[in-house]
């Protein structure tokens, strides 16, 4: 089982890592432990994107994903993408700006071994469609509902990466009768901060000059290079994310999308939708927090801060690990989430609850 005592090879743990945050995070104790998971190199099995050990639960190759097809059903007049796998308690996976389902492709299959596991393809994402529309959170929130309710499914486990995590926590404070658990993993959404690059895009005219700078020509050359680095067996998760996003965005309708949704969630100074004044609402759900120390796109301070303003969540911190932990440290990621599954009792949505908790915000 995962402890709050965890160790890494100097000898730390995750007591005295907790002793030195409460001087920026205060609100940090006992009922709020930080578990920093210190993850080893990946073994060559891991590399080749198998589990190392017998039993564990395993890594997965594309081609086992292909064994989990992108299937369609069709919402509101659009064509929306999702991924099925498995049976049992209900696992939501929602995926980042620029994404899509496969993002969870090292993941799914571990984890559809004891739970029914739904990945969409969020609109204007991935292969569903890209129509001129709403794409805030509360849109995607209730496209979410609407997904689940036309698949028949719910209540459910929502884990949100990046975007996700922000669509997620709408999701929740929208539609807190679907949501038994919470899961924000290098989430959006809790925060000013945010990677420059990001920012700049939601500029005035910054969808005219984007032609230029994700040409469809280059696009296939590093399609071609990272075919060829796959067949020598070198792998790099984050880049290859960040360069399938990069692909996406070659096409016109994938870049009006975007633009779409980033202005909707970040403006030119950092995020500009905050779930921050609303996360002691979380009280009573059990909600975990996982997060990369080496993020590039969101500081991990925002994991610590969100963390003390959530009665009861869990936090873990993959060491080395960047903005996807999924990809970059999947059997770790899959052990950790599993734990929290196994160890916590889902919650029912209580009205008289949740009165009380808005009426009773906590001291600030």
């Amino acid at each position: 089982m995962l402890s709050g005592a965890r160790r890494d090879a100097k000898g730390s743990t995750a007591r005295q890592v907790r002793a030195e945050l409460r001087a920026d995070f205060p609100a940090l104790g006992a009922e709020n432990p930080v578990v920093v998971y210190h993850q080893p190199a990946p073994s060559a099995d891991d590399r080749a994107g198998r589990a190392s050990e017998p039993g564990r639960p395993g890594l997965v190759s594309r081609r086992d994903m292909d064994t989990i097809p992108l299937q369609h059903i069709r919402i509101h007049g659009h064509d929306i993408g999702y991924r099925r796998a498995g049976e049992g308690p209900a696992l939501l996976l929602v995926h980042g700006m620029a994404g899509s389902s496969a993002t969870w492709r090292e993941v799914i299959p571990a984890l559809a071994a004891n739970h029914l596991v739904v990945a969409p393809d969020l609109l204007g994402h991935g292969e569903s469609a890209k129509p001129l529309g709403d794409y805030s959170l509360g849109a995607y929130a209730s496209g979410l509902r609407d997904l689940l309710g036309a698949l028949g499914i719910g209540p459910v486990t929502v884990v949100g990466q990046s975007l996700g995590g922000g669509v997620a926590m709408q999701l929740a404070y929208q539609h807190p009768d679907l949501v038994e658990r919470l899961v924000l993993v290098d989430s959006g959404g809790l925060g000013r901060e945010v990677s420059w690059i990001l920012r700049l895009l939601t500029l005035p005219g910054a969808e005219y000059v984007m032609p230029l700078v994700f040409p469809g020509f280059i696009r296939e050359g590093g399609n071609v290079v990272g075919r060829a680095l796959g067949r020598v067996g070198i792998r790099a998760p984050q880049l290859g994310e960040v360069w399938q996003a990069y692909a996406a965005l070659t096409e016109t309708a994938n870049r009006q999308a975007f633009v779409r949704t980033l202005r909707a969630v970040i403006d030119p100074g950092g995020q500009s939708v905050s779930a921050s004044d609303r996360l002691y609402l979380t009280g009573g759900m059990p909600t975990l927090i996982m997060w990369g120390d080496r993020d590039p796109i969101i500081p991990v301070a925002h994991a610590y801060a969100a963390h003390a303003a959530m009665p009861g969540s869990r936090l873990e911190v993959f060491e080395g690990v960047g903005h996807f932990p999924h990809l970059e440290c999947p059997n770790a990621f899959v052990e950790v989430l599993l734990d929290f599954l196994a160890t916590t009792e889902v919650v029912d949505h209580d009205p008289a609850r949740f009165r009380e908790l808005l009426l009773r915000p906590p001291t600030r």
